[in-house]
């Protein structure tokens, strides 16, 4: 992985750039992939995805909020596992938003990146103003010696696989509809924080976890699946702001099935694969508990149908 103008990026010249925000590597994004992929094979070079950070949206428009599917870290993880060579990562700020269509294609694609052909999605806008098209970038490679592929829209049963198709599924708490757009379990990131330790009164320890603020997953209780220290375990999960205890900041509470020991700082993944109900008020513990487990016992048998289930997760080396 290569950031904006670093020397490492010789390593990625002379191939086939696959370009976009690639926010949530969604099946409509390896699309754009695969063809980049097959074409740096017929042509003898490394297929690469070029990307923006911060997303471009929240540069222009800073004051809008913007629910990420996923974050950097997240998204240079699913590009490394779909069968790129490198990417890279190009920092959007004000000189980029500035620039044309023509130096984009001339200064980066060219002159950065000397590309031997262009993969794009058939909505994909580049350069000051989002002035630079599709058909724009096709014409300018055919007279600067690069072939472009537009990829077409793609439908899931009438549904568009988009970004925000999937994050509304997501403010619903449809997951699984969220996932058939995807490609697999959406899931985030995070490092576990220290609890109140309320759980573990409960008979339910959890390892808790500060989602981005303007993450919009709908606030409820889910079947969840975690990748922590090498190991894929099931549990359930509360994402939401305890409206029992204090109705506080919202949290993401992982409790992990047949597990014991202190998590505090570890890096995990949780994906999520099964909607089980709204967060809700109880009068009394009891019933908390009571609808806990039952929780729990729901969220067992949506895993069991689930099978081996796990997003697909690489590394890029970085230079």
């Amino acid at each position: 992985m290569v950031r904006d103008d670093s020397p490492a990026i010789a390593a990625l010249k002379g191939g086939v750039v696959a370009i976009g925000n690639f926010d949530g590597v969604h099946r409509g994004h390896r699309t754009v992939i695969a063809a980049a992929t097959r074409r740096a094979k017929t042509l003898g070079g490394p297929a690469v995805a070029l990307t923006f950070e911060p997303h471009p949206r929240r540069f222009l428009r800073p004051d809008s909020p913007l629910f990420r599917l996923t974050d950097e870290a997240t998204k240079l993880r699913l590009l490394a596992a779909s069968g790129l060579d490198g990417a890279l990562v190009l920092t959007f700020d004000k000189a980029l938003a500035s620039l044309s269509a023509e130096d984009f294609i001339t200064r980066i694609l060219v002159g950065r990146l000397a590309v031997k052909g262009v993969a794009i999605g058939f909505d994909f806008h580049y350069g000051k103003d989002r002035r630079g098209s599709p058909g724009f970038l096709a014409a300018e490679g055919a007279r600067l010696g690069f072939a472009v592929e537009i990829l077409p829209p793609l439908e899931d049963e009438g549904r568009p696989v988009s970004s925000g198709s999937i994050r509304a599924a997501l403010a619903a708490g449809r997951v699984i509809e969220a996932a058939e757009l995807i490609g697999h379990p959406w899931f985030v990131t995070g490092t576990i924080i220290p609890g109140d330790r309320r759980g573990h009164g409960l008979g339910y320890p959890t390892a808790n976890l500060r989602l981005d603020p303007e993450c919009g997953l709908k606030h409820g209780i889910y079947a969840v699946r975690a990748r922590v220290h090498g190991e894929v375990r099931d549990g359930v999960a509360s994402f939401g702001r305890r409206p029992t205890f204090d109705d506080g900041p919202p949290l993401l509470e992982v409790h992990l099935f047949d597990f014991s020991g202190e998590l505090y700082g570890a890096a995990i993944d949780v994906a999520f694969l099964g909607w089980i109900r709204a967060e809700a008020k109880f009068a009394k513990i009891e019933d908390l508990i009571a609808r806990m487990d039952e929780d729990a016992r729901l969220a067992r048998e949506t895993l069991a149908r689930t099978g081996a289930t796990f997003p697909p997760l690489g590394t890029f080396v970085e230079g």
